[in-house]
């Protein structure tokens, strides 16, 4: 994107446009959910699907990464074994 500034103005309702250049860039179309956050006098709004993205990375850190299926039949292993 050549130019990261754009002017736009409220509309009634509260309503805002989002510069065409911008929605390309973050390929958002008509209805798309966006997250809206407001961060030291600044809205910054970012695509839904970014946004769980940027979650699942902040949880990976601090989540070990497992498999329920493997989880599962070291289980069904085990129960065997007791049988």
């Amino acid at each position: 994107m050549a130019n990261n500034r754009s002017l736009t103005k409220i509309a009634e309702g509260g309503r805002l446009v989002i510069p065409a250049e911008y929605r390309r860039a973050l390929n958002l179309e008509v209805g798309d959910e966006v997250v809206c956050l407001l961060d030291e006098g600044e809205i910054r709004i970012i695509p839904r699907q970014e946004a769980l993205r940027r979650a699942q990375n902040i949880v990976g850190r601090y989540v070990k990464a497992r498999s329920l299926v493997d989880e599962l039949i070291s289980q069904r292993k085990e129960e065997l074994q007791n049988e």
